[in-house]
């Protein structure tokens, strides 16, 4: 590969394999970043090209990789963001998740475009990166202790301050392999989708330390960087809708009561009368709260947050994210947003999926209250509706494994297949093994629809981005349409796979692809434009779907649970059920994606006009699995 200097680059990756102790230091050639430009496209690539086929996602043949991307560390807010890849313990097929925060910034100041980790170290280790060099280092003293102490201790070790290192860590839950485990760091920053805590935990790796360093990222035009940063942070503060950059995410609470899709009480009601008490101009007037911003972000967006009343006044953690609003208020109605901020941090540091949790412990409630399991299955807790304490109690007996917390930590769909019966139909996934994100996807048909077809164990799109329509999304969008649905998930398929591949927020940058252009042009010196940026995002969601098929995850598996796929019977999307449509709905997408009408495959031509024809006989000369995790629970 070309040794010459890629603005915007490195031009380097780390390769750690932990089975010999080895790293190595990868070149990467300029063609290889302009077709895969880095983040989630790059890491499709090498997952695809590495992982053997029908292997296990805690087999040391898995790899997981970490990657911003060349907007990383610049002047672009937020651009602290980076991916995690890997073969997902949820799904045991591909997943791409992000995280926030500072670690992909400190990444690229210390002269990396990503991390390759292969193998299973013999002992617990962790991965010290500082000064274009990198270490394992023994962490078998860090067993045990939770992604907030992994944190103070590592940097305590190294002598490091509160924003000179960027750590992202397992807790107890990533250490025992719970499938939905989450990688966290920067005081509540979570990689979390698809178990990829649990992929790192399975290779004994507790934590990844990055030291901040001296900025160094070669940049084309200065100048018109900081012209473009400022337009996208022009863009995302002025906003409409729900004004998300003032009051964070929790702004959406109640416009999501409003619109059906809160998740409350594991999607037994639409309904939430308390819905007020968790948003963020009511819950930061009555908390106490002071800037942790991300990486150069001016959002007025993450904090740490003292609870100020309450059963819970005195604790202090980060602010709950809408999704962790979510998760512990209406998911388990529960409506003292304190007690949330509680669950939610306990959630973090245990190290597991807030929306997996969220969904479990609404399920064990939902199955207490209707007979199907009783104090005896519960190992002695009342799982009754808003109990906090018994919650916090079942969170940490999953985290460790212990007694029915063993059973919970498979995730609900597996959960749900032990107990059976009734149980099935109370539990919220997809039939490929994951969980929707926290909302009521009833109320969302788009999001609904593309979780299920989606090939990384979390959604693959989304309409909040600016001119949706030059993307060809239907206009006005009839949400509750099956033909605009399917058409506008389709027509979307890439610009956030494109967006992750560049390490910035989604917050900040609103997924705008044409702004993102501009500002990776900036930076490289390169000429990208829509169609360029989507075929990135696309190439990356194909190499996704065939990794997967190779895997034996084929078109069966592109469905909701029953209760996932119900149709509400009140509020404001009450009587409106998606699964009448659902055949005609996946038909039409796959036929837009350039898929098989009936199987979801990628056709020849599809993949040849992505420059990924080598892959065409590995899915085109294969068999069909009839293994699902569905049908058997594996």
């Amino acid at each position: 590969m070309s040794s010459t200097t890629i603005l915007g680059y490195a031009g380097k990756i780390l390769r750690v394999d932990l089975a010999r102790g080895s790293i190595v230091q990868e070149k990467l050639g300029e063609a290889t970043l302009r077709k895969y430009v880095g983040g989630t496209a790059l890491g499709a690539k090498i997952l695809y090209e590495e992982v053997p086929p029908q292997i296990e996602w805690s087999d040391p043949n898995n790899i997981l990789f970490l990657a911003p991307g060349p907007l990383g560390g610049t002047r672009v807010a937020g651009s602290g963001t980076f991916s995690v890849v890997t073969q997902g313990a949820m799904t045991n097929g591909a997943t791409s998740t992000q995280a926030n925060g500072f670690f992909g910034a400190y990444l690229r100041f210390s002269g990396f475009d990503g991390i390759i980790v292969q193998g299973a170290a013999k002992e617990l280790t962790y991965l010290y990166v500082h000064d274009d060099l990198a270490e394992l280092r023994d962490a078998r003293h860090l067993a045990g202790k939770d992604t907030w102490e992994t944190e103070d201790l590592i940097k305590r070790e190294l002598g490091k301050g509160e924003r000179d290192m960027s750590v992202f860590s397992i807790g107890p839950a990533g250490e025992n392999l719970v499938r939905f485990a989450a990688i966290v760091g920067d005081r509540g920053h979570v990689a979390a989708h698809n178990g990829v805590g649990a992929v790192m935990g399975s290779k004994r790796l507790k934590a990844i330390a990055v030291a901040r360093g001296k900025p160094a990222i070669a940049i084309k035009n200065r100048r018109r960087l900081a012209a473009v940063a400022k337009e996208i942070l022009e863009s995302a503060r002025t906003a409409g809708g729900y004004d998300i950059y003032h009051w964070g995410t929790s702004r959406i609470y109640t416009p999501a009561e409003a619109g059906g899709w809160l998740p409350v009480k594991n999607y037994t009601t639409n309904l939430f009368p308390q819905h007020a008490n968790f948003m963020g101009e009511n819950v930061r007037t009555r908390f106490e709260i002071r800037p942790s911003p991300c990486w150069a972000c001016p959002a007025n967006h993450c904090h740490i947050m003292r609870v100020t009343e309450g059963l819970y006044a005195g604790f202090e953690g980060e602010e709950p994210e809408y999704e962790q609003w979510a998760s512990w208020g209406s998911q388990i109605g529960q409506t003292d947003p304190g007690a949330a901020v509680v669950l939610s941090n306990e959630v973090d540091r245990l190290g597991m999926d807030t929306n997996e949790a969220g969904w479990i412990v609404g399920w064990v409630m939902e199955c207490y209250e209707k007979g199907i399991l009783s104090k005896k299955d519960t190992d002695g807790l009342e799982m009754n509706w808003g109990d906090v304490e018994a919650t916090r109690a079942l969170l940490r007996r999953m985290a460790l494994r212990q007694g029915f917390g063993d059973t919970l930590a498979q995730g609900v769909m597996r959960a749900a297949q032990v107990v059976g019966g009734e149980a099935l139909n109370c539990a919220i996934f997809t039939k490929k093994g994951n969980t929707p994100r926290g909302h009521d996807h009833r109320g969302r048909w788009v999001e609904m629809f593309d979780t299920c077809v989606s090939s990384m164990g979390t959604i693959e799109t989304h309409l909040f981005m600016p001119r949706p329509d030059e993307l060809g999304v239907p206009v006005p969008m009839e949400h509750f349409s099956p033909h605009h649905v399917s058409t506008a998930v389709a027509k979307t398929k890439g610009a956030m796979q494109f967006e992750d591949s560049l390490g910035t927020c989604r917050f900040i940058t609103r997924t705008d692809v044409k702004l993102l252009c501009e500002a990776l042009n900036a930076v490289t010196g390169w000429d990208f434009n829509l169609d360029e940026a989507m075929t990135v995002g696309r190439r990356a969601v194909n190499l996704m779907r065939a990794f997967n098929l190779r895997q034996g995850i084929t078109s069966a598996l592109d469905g909701p649970s029953p209760r996932y796929g119900s149709t509400p019977i009140d509020g404001p999307a009450k009587g409106k059920g998606i699964m009448p449509f659902w055949d005609d709905m996946l038909r039409h997408y796959y036929e837009l994606m350039g898929w098989d009408r009936e199987t979801g495959v990628p056709l020849p031509e599809t993949l040849s006009s992505m420059g990924l024809g080598y892959i065409t006989e590995d899915i085109w000369g294969r068999k069909p699995s009839s293994t699902t995790p569905y049908a058997n629970g594996t």
